[in-house]
């Protein structure tokens, strides 16, 4: 890697860990510029994973004010993700590559549905007695088990699917809900992370550099996350996440 090259990659970090704070899809970023400067698809993935986990965690520090009171909810919330992402993580180093490429687009399409419907689905179910609730049911536990599974096999846009599951299983503001997403967001790439560094071969340079540009980014990402309105963030949501169904496709 060139020092040019890695210049690119250090403001890719920056950029990711900035997305992935504010919305997720930071992959979506930092993986193809990955790839730019010679890396094989798979170790460009892996250094990924282990290069963004610090950044998540950084954003959820920031995002700690939101996170008051979710204590109880993030560790039931976090188990699954972070078994969901053993799961994805030992499914990306056994199944052929590409394996998950049709689902994924349908994946997002429904969180985008869910982000921009929602609140109205959610009143339409609390008008007859279901909808949002406060506190960790078996459909969000398992939404997240399932997200956990995607994250740790690929990661791009877990954050907008957790935001639209969250959108529909738990009654709280798009702020909290946020905040708890990138909780869940580093347990899985915490997870991946570890599993990759145990079974193989990692670009430490590369992830060295999307680590420090993601912790940049987790903390410039908390700044402007948690001042976007409510109807910012949910449009910020919408066009990330059309932004990954189209790269995916492409």
């Amino acid at each position: 890697m060139t020092f040019w090259e890695g210049v690119l990659v250090l403001v890719a970090g920056i950029w990711a860990g900035t997305i992935n704070t504010v919305v997720g899809s930071g992959t979506l970023v930092s993986f193809p510029v990955l790839l730019g400067v010679g890396l094989s698809p798979v170790t460009a993935n892996v250094s990924n994973a282990v290069g963004l986990f610090p950044g998540s965690f950084v954003g959820a520090y920031g995002y700690r004010r939101e996170l008051t009171g979710q204590r109880g909810r993030a560790t039931w919330l976090g188990a699954a993700s972070g078994l969901g992402a053993l799961v994805g993580a030992v499914l990306l180093l056994t199944l052929p590559a590409g394996a998950f490429q049709t689902i994924v687009p349908v994946l997002i399409v429904l969180a985008l549905l869910l982000v921009i419907f929602g609140k109205r689905v959610t009143a339409w179910m609390q008008a007859r007695g279901g909808g949002a609730r406060e506190q960790v049911g078996p459909a969000l536990w398992l939404t997240c088990f399932g997200t956990g599974v995607y994250g740790g096999y690929f990661g791009a846009a877990q954050g907008v699917l957790l935001m639209g599951f969250f959108g529909l299983f738990l009654a709280e503001s798009l702020q909290r809900q946020n905040a708890l997403k990138n909780v869940l967001s580093g347990i899985v790439n915490l997870v991946g992370a570890v599993v990759f560094t145990l079974t193989t071969h990692i670009d430490w340079a590369a992830a060295g550099l999307i680590a420090v540009g993601s912790i940049a980014g987790g903390l410039l990402g908390a700044r402007i996350g948690r001042r976007l309105s409510p109807a910012v963030l949910r449009a910020t949501i919408v066009v990330v996440g059309v932004a990954a169904i189209v790269k995916l496709l492409v």
